[in-house]
């Protein structure tokens, strides 16, 4: 069973690429067993074969008990070093969106 104190959270794994995907996004989760000394909580890859954006989330950084999610996407959309620090999805969607990165077509749209 999920922990009530997890689910619903922005910094866990499963319930960003959720999100993601619910907003149409192509999203691979690539890693998420980093060393206990690591800052990286996990990492996974957006619109993988295009704009292939990589998000890692950090924990306790900049401070103990804080996160914040770093785009590396090669400087195509984002700056080396980009991150984010943000609680909500609907904030690293538009960000997303508005640097260029491309969401899945629906092919039952068709063209309208």
């Amino acid at each position: 069973m999920i922990n009530r104190h997890t689910k619903n959270k922005l910094k866990t794994a499963g319930y960003f690429i959720k999100r993601l995907r619910d907003s149409n996004f192509e999203t691979v989760r690539v890693f998420n067993n980093y060393s206990a000394a690591d800052p990286r909580k996990w990492s996974i890859l957006v619109d993988p074969g295009n704009s292939s954006v990589f998000i890692t989330c950090f924990e306790n950084k900049p401070f103990k008990g804080e996160y914040l999610f770093e785009f590396d996407d090669g400087n195509q959309f984002f700056k080396k070093g980009y991150s984010l620090k943000t609680d909500s999805i609907e904030v690293v969607v538009r960000k997303l969106l508005d640097s260029g990165v491309s969401t899945r077509v629906d092919i039952n749209k068709g063209d309208e």
